[in-house]
């Protein structure tokens, strides 16, 4: 499986610098001058790691990302960055950073770093899953949706694990009786049909989000 790295950095030779040496590791990556658009590729890919400047255009680093923080972005984060006195770094970590290396830095540290980083946080990747502003606790069955805790039935979620586990595969309606309900339900024509609103009134009460989509004749898929 392929890991994906995004890069915010405002200086260009040193983000095709930083972008072409991931990729020589076997990391895919993009690059960013500034935080915009960066939000969206977290909503529509799954990054593994983001690496940030803190010095960028129209906002400071940390700030950005203790503002994903707060948006429950979870995605690990390494700040590098020419501010290198104590209470930098510190606050660094303090506003969502997982490591900090300063400039300038040697380019095969970084890249253990990197890889450290990633390794660390795949072996727990499965203890969360996250998809959009949802953030799932599997071992404790908990569902945030915009930081705010949501009370499902053990039916709804794994309903939603279910379908965020398979973003943008359209999922039949024989498939999710046959992968969630299993055992545990007459079925009905209707059953997943009902099954889907309910989860939907849940986590998205102001019919603002549309999460989930319906396919017409087929059956449903995340957006």
């Amino acid at each position: 499986m392929s890991i994906l790295i995004a890069i915010i950095e405002d200086e260009e030779d040193l983000l095709e610098l930083l972008e072409y040496n991931l990729q020589k590791e076997g990391f895919e990556s993009v690059g960013f001058l500034s935080t915009k658009n960066v939000e969206n590729l977290l909503k529509e890919e799954d990054v593994d790691l983001l690496i940030v400047d803190r010095n960028l255009p129209g906002v400071e680093g940390s700030d950005f990302i203790k503002e994903m923080r707060q948006k429950g972005f979870l995605t690990p984060v390494i700040f590098l960055s020419a501010k290198d006195a104590e209470d930098d770094i510190l606050d660094g970590f303090l506003k969502g950073g997982d490591d900090y290396i300063t400039k300038p830095f040697n380019m095969r540290e970084l890249i253990l770093r990197v890889k450290a980083v990633i390794k660390r946080t795949k072996k727990s990747e499965e203890k969360s899953v996250q998809y959009r502003d949802i953030i799932i606790n599997i071992k404790a069955r908990e569902v945030l949706v915009n930081g705010n805790m949501v009370e499902l039935t053990k039916l709804e979620f794994d309903l939603l694990i279910t379908l965020i586990k398979n973003k943008n595969i359209v999922l039949s309606r024989d498939y999710l009786l046959d992968n969630v309900w299993k055992d545990d339900a007459l079925f009905q024509d209707k059953t997943v049909n009902v099954g889907i609103k309910r989860l939907k009134d849940k986590i998205d009460p102001n019919k603002d989000k549309n999460y989930i989509k319906s396919i017409r004749g087929t059956g449903y898929t995340l957006c």
